[in-house]
């Protein structure tokens, strides 16, 4: 079953400026990971844009959601920031049906080397293989249907919301 992974940045991707303290994006670490996670799935990777998600718009959404519509795959994994990882999310389940959607992402830069981005990463490509079509949000072991999810800032995880 092949799985598409679409990169839109967040603090998955962001590299550290040892000179000026600013984090910054170069490229996807994806590839990188699934070597060290020692990944032998059919994945594809396309980098849609590289931008923090507080700073993603309604086009960069707009954009997130042509390519899960135009991808072959019916498994689709988005690394998203997750700040407004839950807006990215109701996009695309307001536009894309038929497809299994796993958005996921890191609270501390893979680049650090104690992220949580190599295990949100592959547990999100769990996920994908094995959930029905809809959207979901995959974080720190967890998976969560795209409305029932939020982001608990003071404890600094993801919560199910109450039904």
């Amino acid at each position: 079953m092949p799985i598409r992974i679409l990169v839109t940045g967040g603090t998955f991707d962001k590299e550290y400026n040892e000179r000026t303290g600013q984090l910054f994006f170069r490229d996807t670490n994806g590839g990188e990971m699934l070597n060290l996670g020692r990944s032998r799935l059919d994945v594809s990777i396309r980098t849609i844009m590289m931008v923090d998600s507080l700073e993603m718009t309604d086009a960069d959404r707009d954009l997130i959601v042509q390519n899960c519509l135009q991808s072959e795959e019916a498994c689709i994994v988005i690394t998203h920031g997750t700040d407004t990882m839950t807006d990215t999310a109701a996009a695309v389940a307001a536009a894309v049906t038929g497809k299994t959607v796993v958005l996921t992402g890191a609270m501390i830069p893979y680049a650090f080397g104690s992220s949580d981005g190599l295990f949100n990463l592959g547990s999100a490509l769990s996920f994908v293989q094995v959930l029905p079509p809809g959207v979901y949000l995959a974080m720190n072991g967890k998976c969560f249907p795209w409305d029932r999810v939020r982001k608990n800032r003071e404890r600094g995880e993801f919560e199910e919301l109450p039904a």
